[in-house]
Order: C-alpha cells, then sequence, then structure tokens
C-alpha cells in the first residue's frame, strides 16, 4: 500500500495540481464520445492502450469483456450500457477483447454435461453462441487456437 499511496501523490502532484483547471470540469459533468466494453483482466488496461485521458470514455469491465443479451435481463454491463447511451448519451460503444483471455478459456473448457452453480460458469455461458460457433467452425484445431478463434467470434 506504501508504493500506491506514492502513485497516488504523485499522480496527485503532477497530473492533478498541474491540470487543476481541468479537473474541475470534470467534477462538474462527464461527457465521455466513447463507451469502452473491456475485460477485467488486470494485464490488459483500455484507458491506457487506447490513450484515454480522464473524461474521455466510460469504461466498463468484467470477465471476458461479455455483453448479455437484452432479454437475459438485467446485468451490470446492460444498465451501464444504458446509462451511457440514454443518459451520457456517447457516440461510441467499443466491445475490446484481447488474446490468451482466461475468461474466454474458461468457456471453452465448460464440458455440456457438468453443471455447475458457479458463479463464473453461469457469466461466461453468456458467450455460449461464440463458443458454439467455435465448435462447429474449428473443431480441427487445438484448444489454444480454439480459444483465438473463440475470443474473436465473442
Amino acid at each position: 500500500f506504501k508504493e500506491m499511496k506514492q502513485r497516488f501523490l504523485s499522480f496527485k502532484r503532477n497530473k492533478y495540481l498541474r491540470n487543476l483547471e481541468h479537473y474541475k470540469r470534470l467534477s462538474e459533468a462527464q461527457m465521455p464520445k466513447f463507451m469502452v466494453i473491456a475485460c477485467a483482466d488486470s494485464r490488459v488496461c483500455p484507458s491506457r492502450i487506447l490513450g484515454f485521458e480522464p473524461g474521455e470514455a466510460f469504461v466498463v469491465r468484467n470477465v471476458a469483456n461479455l455483453v448479455p443479451p437484452h432479454e437475459n435481463g438485467p446485468s451490470e454491463t446492460n444498465a451501464a450500457l444504458e446509462f451511457a447511451v440514454n443518459s451520457l448519451e456517447v457516440e461510441n460503444i467499443l466491445v475490446v477483447g484481447h488474446s490468451c483471455c482466461g475468461g474466454i478459456m474458461a468457456l471453452m473448457s465448460l464440458q455440456d454435461e457438468v453443471i455447475s452453480s458457479s458463479f463464473i460458469k453461469s457469466w461466461v455461458l453468456v458467450g455460449n453462441p461464440a463458443r458454439s460457433k467455435t465448435k462447429a467452425a474449428a473443431s480441427n484445431l487445438s484448444f489454444d487456437q480454439q480459444c483465438k478463434h473463440c475470443e474473436k467470434v465473442s
């Protein structure tokens, strides 16, 4: 935590205090042009990768960057999507995936006949249409190649 505190103090000194007017405007209202739905993977930071500054993107992260179908009922991702579109009036929505995604690996390794009550299984099953397409189109490929295929399809 000591290092984290130092990083915060460095941010405050080198970014926040040097751009006080900008951060004051941000505190009054957010008006991002982009919504980004990205994976929660700690190795992949969408704001850093895409070069967004504070206030430019409304970012939602979840396991495997999945967007559940509306008919599945409420979800945090769909609530954020509704808020971004209806309240923030974002102009662009990006769904950003990445390679070697653990969520996609979990989805692809599920056994059809296995019953599980885990939160992870329930969540990654949102990607089942992509899994089915991958199994149909790429069943001859290795597991890793199937995962790469599914990352693109999902």
